[in-house]
């Protein structure tokens, strides 16, 4: 009988089809004991035991790897795979499964709803009701402002769509993909052009850091910058000393470098921080779940798998 460690919290809980799968399998499952993402060290102290992992956000490194001595398969519940080292387990002779198409519509959703918010400045303004203060806020309608989107993949590409069918009327694109259908711009236009600006790329080498104090102050004095793609993309001391300067004029942030988070950017009202939930939409997270089991299922029935990580996530990471 095959076991399996389920690390991503939480699991099941909207829809037990996931659980369902597993238990019809005959597969044996363990659900993270801890109940909160794990440490790097707390999972390599776990994992020895299991032959396959549904993973969330944690760091699946190569020292957890290298502790894994029966494991097949990491299946992804998302898409991000920064936190996974695909050459560790690649050397290993272990596979790794996503759902990249399963969170696309939950953060995108998110990604706008930021923007009204942020735009209308309505967390500022809940904010100060709840200390008994009634200021009447002036903000600016969506479709008269200019958006940058960084990272015109699944998600970035679904935000766009929104946007246009919002009649947003200038909306610039920056992506590293020279052959999408849409004219694009570099980053530097978008910093300087752009009142909202959004990030859709990966947490890479190329992206570690990518926005820093000088990218910060070559945008917009009032700017609004929303990030639910990854922490770590956008510098976050650097981030904090230009808003507690008084410049931006307001950020989203969905994404943290190091989760759960606690840090500078709570203290300052005109960020809007939300807790990674930006695939938490009852639809969308049961997808996640469903397809990462219903991957991990195939496996053990030896079945092809469907959502195996294709070359260019390893090229992207100079692993080919």
């Amino acid at each position: 009988m095959a076991k399996v460690l389920i690390t991503t919290v939480p699991f099941g809980e909207k829809s037990r089809v996931p659980i369902d799968l597993l238990e019809k399998a005959n597969i044996e499952y363990v659900i993270n004991p801890l109940g909160r993402k794990l440490k790097e060290s707390e999972l390599a102290d776990m994992v020895g035991e299991f032959d396959g992992l549904i993973a969330g956000t944690e760091i699946i490194s190569r020292k957890v790897i290298e502790r894994a001595s029966k494991l097949k398969l990491i299946s992804r519940v998302g898409v991000g795979l920064d936190g996974v080292d695909l050459l560790a387990a690649r050397n290993l002779g272990i596979l790794v499964s996503y759902t990249p198409d399963a969170p696309v519509l939950a953060v995108a959703d998110l990604t706008i709803g930021l923007m009204f918010n942020s735009l209308r400045g309505v967390h500022i303004a809940n904010s100060e009701m709840h200390r008994g203060k009634w200021i009447r806020h002036f903000g600016r309608r969506i479709q008269d402002v200019t958006i940058g989107i960084i990272g015109a993949g699944r998600i970035g590409a679904q935000v766009i769509s929104i946007l246009e069918a919002l009649d947003v009327k200038r909306i610039l694109v920056n992506d590293i993909n020279q052959e999408l259908q849409m004219h694009l711009v570099e980053k530097e236009f978008i910093y300087k052009e752009a009142d909202v600006i959004s990030l859709h790329v990966p947490l890479t080498d190329l992206t570690k850091n990518m926005i820093r104090k000088e990218q910060l102050l070559s945008m917009k004095s009032d700017a609004i910058l929303i990030n639910t793609a990854r922490g770590g993309i956008v510098n976050e001391q650097d981030l904090i000393d230009v808003l507690n300067n008084g410049y931006l004029g307001s950020v989203a942030v969905d994404v943290f470098e190091q989760e759960p988070y606690v840090g500078g950017l709570s203290n300052i009202e005109r960020c809007l921080l939300t807790s990674h939930m930006g695939s938490m939409s009852v639809d969308c997270r049961t997808r996640m779940e469903v397809e990462a089991t219903e991957e991990l299922v195939r496996y053990f029935s030896g079945l092809p798998l469907q959502g195996l990580v294709p070359e260019y996530e390893y090229d992207s990471r100079g692993l080919a």
